[in-house]
């Protein structure tokens, strides 16, 4: 264990390291940085590479370690409550702080124009429901159709329950083993971070330019104050209260998972990362970390959920309407409500953005004044979005281990 934290604090040392140089590297050398932009897609491609097959083999796996379906639904039940309870106060503490520090001046939509808005089809209920079942697995797990592998993966786990026994050995043992040569790969794949996250962070650096950031310098230091508000603030108190452990010592071992995070923007390509560093540093039982997080990286959007919160205020700002009590009630119920089925859809957040401005009525024009620093803050929210996943992780385990302690 000791050798492993070790390894990693190294890790994270490197990625600091990154970071830093990648962010000088894009700044003083753009034509440079976008030329070597192959680079970070080549490790993003590597992480995504090993998502499907091991969401599909660790959740079933998961399954088939609990043994029952009554120990199923208390572990499912607590998940998701636990992630709707992190992305309501998320919701919430983007609203106070948006009222108390408003922000925004009015400006007219006149030349605004934001073209991708009309190839978003109309939301609905029903298409939402539909999108979770998958009608052919083999497409879903080509498409990395996630909802719908998690929704099969548990189907053909509780299924595989009712077969005899020396069968669920069997298919027990070669999930297993695709579980752990998956995590080995993930290994291999950290020790690139550093390479990674410089070749990332230089390129986003170089394409969006540093004027564009200091033209929306407040919308950015807002939607990051409420970030690190939650990180730092809330889900520690969550962690403190609910998992009765020293949650900044927790977050300090993991740390390389927001860090990974922050540099792919990209939850799904961070989950093997998330899962060897639970285990490894992280203290987790592996039954619990293999359930907890495919579902987390899907369905958890506390970042998300923040930075909408905020955005769909400022841009009612900017359209010089004014959201009342009520409005902004509609607008934490509607985020947090979205937050579980619209995550399941490609881009996910600009999905959510139009539905929003459509349901309080605001111009879904003024989405092109903010979305020139979307990439940045997407990189600042899907780090939120892993931190909370591996919160509601620690709670979800420190709560079956006393469980265990009283049994």
């Amino acid at each position: 264990m000791i050798r492993k934290i070790k390894k990693y604090s190294t890790t994270n040392t490197l990625v600091i390291l990154g970071i830093v140089l990648g962010t000088l590297f894009g700044s003083f050398a753009p034509e440079l940085a976008l030329q070597q932009q192959v680079i970070g897609q080549m490790f993003i491609s590597f992480l995504k590479m090993l998502v499907v097959p091991l969401v599909f083999s660790s959740i079933y796996v998961a399954i088939m370690g609990l043994g029952n379906l009554d120990d199923l639904k208390s572990i499912g039940f607590k998940t998701i409550g636990l992630y709707l309870l992190t992305t309501a106060l998320a919701v919430l503490l983007a609203i106070i702080v948006m009222n108390v520090f408003p922000i925004g001046e009015a400006v007219s939509s006149e030349g605004l124009e934001y073209a991708k808005a009309s190839q978003i089809a109309e939301f609905s209920l029903q298409a939402m429901i539909l999108s979770f079942i998958p009608t052919n697995i083999f497409s879903s797990l080509t498409e990395g159709s996630m909802m719908q592998i998690i929704v099969f993966s548990i189907m053909f786990g509780i299924a595989s329950l009712h077969l005899k026994k020396h069968r669920q050995v069997l298919m027990l043992d070669f999930f297993t083993g695709v579980t752990n040569a998956m995590l080995t790969m993930a290994e291999w794949i950290i020790k690139l971070t550093p390479i990674g996250v410089f070749s990332l962070i230089s390129y986003v650096i170089a394409d969006q330019g540093i004027d564009v950031i200091l033209g929306l310098w407040k919308y950015m230091l807002m939607v990051v104050l409420v970030i690190i508000i939650h990180g730092f603030v809330t889900l520690p108190l969550l962690l403190s209260l609910l998992g009765r452990i020293n949650p900044y010592k927790y977050l300090l071992a993991i740390r390389e998972a927001p860090i990974m995070a922050f540099s792919t923007a990209s939850s799904a390509a961070t989950l093997p990362v998330s899962m060897r560093i639970a285990e490894d540093v992280g203290g987790i039982e592996e039954k619990n970390a293999a359930f907890v997080l495919p579902l987390g990286a899907t369905v958890s959007m506390d970042g998300t959920a923040a930075y909408l919160s905020i955005a769909v205020l400022y841009i009612s700002h900017l359209a010089g309407v004014q959201m009342g009590f009520g409005d902004q009630v509609l607008l934490g119920v509607t985020i947090v409500a979205l937050s579980v089925g619209v995550a399941a859809l490609p881009s996910a957040s600009l999905v959510m953005m139009v539905v929003i401005l459509n349901q309080v009525g605001l111009p879904v024009e003024y989405i092109a004044l903010v979305v020139a620093v979307d990439r940045i803050l997407d990189m600042c929210r899907t780090s939120l979005n892993v931190t909370s996943d591996l919160v509601v992780l620690k709670i979800i385990d420190q709560m079956g281990k006393r469980k265990a302690k009283r049994a």
